[in-house]
C-alpha cells in the first residue's frame, strides 16, 4: 500500500514530475558542481516536507519526481529549489559568476506533469458510477 500524508484534516499523496534548465543551456552541471548541485537539492526538498521519489542532474537541467505536501504549491516548490540553489551554487563556485554575471543561473520557467496511480479515464469511470439523473432529491451536482 501507498504511503499517504494524513493530517487532521485530510489525505493526499501528490506527485509531480518537475525539469527545469540552467540559463541559456549551459553545460556548467558537472563533477563537483553537479554534485552539489544533488546535495543541495536533497536538503532543500528535506527541509520543506518534499519527498524526492526519482532524480536526475544532467549537464544543462534537473529532472526530480516528488512527492510534496497539499500545503506547499509547486510553484512555490520550484521557486525555492531554483533560487537557494542558484545563490548557493555561485557563492561556492565563483567560476559560474563569470558566466553568469546577472546572478541568475537557472533559465526562466519550469516544466510540471502530475503523476500517480489512476488514470483520467479511472476517475471518469468513477465519477460515472457516483452520477445520478439530475434532480433536487438526490441533491448531486454534476460538472460537465
Amino acid at each position: 500500500m501507498e504511503k499517504y500524508r494524513t493530517s487532521s484534516h485530510s489525505v493526499s499523496r501528490l506527485t509531480v514530475h518537475i525539469v527545469w534548465v540552467t540559463k541559456y543551456r549551459y553545460s556548467v552541471l558537472r563533477g563537483d558542481i553537479q554534485k552539489r548541485c544533488r546535495d543541495l537539492g536533497v536538503q532543500i526538498c528535506n527541509a520543506e516536507n518534499v519527498q524526492i521519489l526519482k532524480g536526475v542532474v544532467s549537464k544543462d537541467h534537473v529532472h526530480i519526481h516528488v512527492e510534496y505536501p497539499p500545503s506547499l504549491s509547486i510553484s512555490d516548490m520550484v521557486k525555492k529549489v531554483k533560487g537557494r540553489t542558484s545563490r548557493l551554487l555561485q557563492q561556492e563556485f565563483p567560476i559560474l559568476k563569470k558566466q553568469y554575471w546577472g546572478r541568475h543561473f537557472w533559465a526562466i520557467g519550469y516544466g510540471a506533469w502530475s503523476t500517480g496511480n489512476i488514470t483520467d479515464e479511472m476517475v471518469q469511470e468513477y465519477l460515472e458510477h457516483h452520477r445520478d439523473k439530475p434532480n433536487t432529491k438526490t441533491g448531486n451536482w454534476i460538472f460537465e
